[in-house]
């Protein structure tokens, strides 16, 4: 995220997330309103995973995605087994520097995880 407002917008859902966990009541709207300001900033790849996140919450009520996988040596690929909380905070986290490359290359997979699951 690039404003100040946005910033701030998304540390209030990641200490909301913190205290009350993925089940808060608010949270589908105020990650709407995140989007809001991501649409401001021009960032599709933002509005989209925001979009996406919101309406898988709303359809699974839970964020079990897996987009988070781990290398053994011999280069296969596991998922890692996280609880949905801290998942979800992962990829809020995520956001808060969504212009840096490696970032931007784990918003892709939730992005693209995301999808596979909702559609």
């Amino acid at each position: 995220m690039k404003t100040a407002i946005a910033n701030k917008k998304l540390e209030t859902i990641i200490s909301k997330v913190e205290k009350e966990g993925i089940a808060y009541k608010g949270l589908v709207d105020d990650l709407k309103e995140l989007r809001e300001q991501a649409l401001k900033e021009q960032d599709p790849l933002v509005v989209k995973v925001l979009r996406l996140s919101y309406e898988y919450l709303l359809d699974r009520n839970g964020f079990d995605v897996q987009a988070q996988y781990e290398e053994d040596e011999e280069g296969n690929e596991y998922p890692l087994e996280i609880e949905d909380q801290e998942n979800f905070l992962y990829l809020l986290n995520l956001l808060k520097n969504a212009e840096h490359k490696i970032n931007r290359e784990e918003i892709k997979d939730y992005r693209t995880a995301l999808k596979q699951e909702l559609y």
